[in-house]
């Protein structure tokens, strides 16, 4: 995209820019792109650019390589199965510290610096995402030949999002930041994967787009080798790559919300890196993206 000349480049952003003016893109940012100061600036630009062209844009945010980090800070003891977090009392607290007093403030810190306001909010705030705390499952862990019950603590899983914050932050042209913190309505309060957020808020918005920026380039068959990038994939597609153990980790969860937003109506769901210069924006801007494209039923049917 960026190597034509800037009338070509004029054109197909505005072709694009009217394509998706006011509609809503769930983007959700990986906690291991944030912690380098110019990489999560250079992101917000992009940012920034795409709601300049009046696209609604919802961000949701991770950051496991923080709470990681300040588990070991304390001496709290990091457990995870089939990519997913234990979380501990302890854990609580920490995940709920790091993400609203390190992470998200770095990220609304960006936003405005740029001209953009923006609001840092949890599942907690007006009762947006309502959950339950998930109880024992049966799990096989990566490498391993059968599944075990495993206990993850205070951990929710979302029942429903109540997207009338959402709407309301985005008709007054703010940017929604969400921390990936729920609760109930017995107060209680839990730790949920932002992957799985961001695909709920998604479907309950009906956004047209979901994002997830990454580390590496999109959706590899060789996680070891960035030239093994799958450009688009179908949705029945993906259980094959299971099957072959292409998708293990922390990509197992992704996968899992990936799927959900898919089948609830989503209809292209993007894996990007929010590391390689204006991979977002060459994603959302021209024929060839830069990722990887994982399309819904209908949009199969469709084509």
């Amino acid at each position: 995209m960026f190597d034509k000349n800037p009338y070509q480049l004029l054109k197909f952003s505005a072709a694009y820019g009217r394509r998706f003016r006011h509609k809503i893109f769930v983007i959700k940012l990986s906690g291991d792109i944030l912690t380098d100061p110019k990489t999560r600036g250079a992101l917000c630009e992009q940012i920034a650019l795409l709601w300049s062209f009046s696209i609604r844009i919802i961000l949701v945010h991770g950051g496991g390589v923080e709470l990681d980090l300040e588990c070991q800070r304390l001496n709290i003891p990091i457990h995870k199965v089939a990519g997913r977090r234990i979380t501990s009392p302890e854990v609580l607290q920490a995940a709920f510290k790091v993400f609203t007093e390190q992470v998200q403030p770095l990220v609304l810190q960006n936003l405005k610096s740029l001209g953009i306001t923006a609001i840092g909010l949890t599942g907690l705030d007006g009762q947006m995402i309502e959950a339950h705390q998930r109880p024992p499952l049966a799990i096989k862990d990566d490498g391993d030949a059968e599944e075990k019950m495993v206990d993850f603590g205070w951990v929710g899983d979302v029942d429903r999002v109540n997207p009338e914050i959402l709407f309301h932050l985005l008709d007054q042209d703010i940017i929604p930041v969400v921390a990936p913190i729920t609760g109930n309505r017995h107060g209680d309060m839990f730790n949920t994967n932002a992957d799985t957020i961001a695909s709920e808020i998604a479907c309950a918005v009906q956004a047209e787009k979901l994002f997830f920026l990454l580390s590496v380039p999109g959706l590899l068959r060789d996680i070891h080798n960035h030239s093994s990038l799958i450009s688009q994939i179908t949705f029945h597609e993906l259980d094959n790559l299971e099957v072959d153990g292409v998708i293990s980790g922390g990509m197992r969860p992704k996968i899992q919300a990936i799927k959900r937003a898919l089948g609830l109506g989503v209809s292209a769901i993007h894996l990007v890196s929010g590391v390689l210069p204006d991979a977002l924006l060459t994603e959302v801007f021209t024929n060839e993206g830069s990722g990887t494209m994982i399309l819904g039923p209908v949009s199969q049917g469709a084509s």
